[in-house]
């Protein structure tokens, strides 16, 4: 398993278009790359992710925005929900640019938030069913199990807002117990 050192920066307020863009091509890359063109996850904007919704996680004040740098170069981005009370935690947002892929930095990220919040009891987060490479990561990689599927059978317990229109169908959702 490599381990390549990143860090985590705060998200400067000038980098926030730029951090949007990265994440919609992150998230539209790994859709283009499993359907082709043709793909009916895209939506009418021609994004797997909507802007609106990167930019309500990035609004919300409980969470915290980070650029994922190496060597400098910004090569991804995440988004965290922190609950100090519960100390059960979202991994909301997090992706990494294509061209960066299978060089370690999402591990090297993953490590870096666990480091950031070591007082975490169980991190939480979801990708959809399509993205292979993400349920590796979060499972073989980064010690995550599988502890739902959303889908026609199964919605979760709280559901997403009607107007979200991107909702959690055919998603899996991953937990991590840090402690007890």
């Amino acid at each position: 398993m490599k381990h390549t050192k990143v860090t985590l920066e705060p998200l400067a307020k000038n980098d926030r278009e730029q951090f949007i863009l990265d994440n919609q091509w992150a998230f539209k890359h790994g859709a283009l790359m499993k359907f082709g063109e043709r793909d009916d996850h895209i939506d009418g904007a021609g994004e797997i992710i909507s802007r609106k919704t990167i930019e309500q996680c990035m609004d919300d004040p409980q969470n915290e925005t980070y650029r994922i740098v190496l060597d400098g170069k910004k090569v991804g981005g995440v988004i965290l929900k922190v609950d100090q009370e519960t100390q059960h935690n979202h991994l909301e947002i997090f992706f990494v640019s294509p061209q960066e892929h299978s060089k370690g930095i999402g591990y090297g990220a993953w490590q870096a938030i666990e480091a950031l919040h070591p007082e975490t009891r169980v991190w939480e987060t979801c990708t959809p069913y399509f993205e292979k490479r993400n349920i590796h990561f979060y499972v073989n990689k980064c010690g995550f199990q599988i502890d739902q599927f959303w889908c026609e059978y199964f919605q979760p317990e709280h559901e997403m807002p009607a107007e979200d229109s991107e909702g959690p169908d055919e998603m899996f959702r991953f937990i991590k117990v840090m402690k007890q």
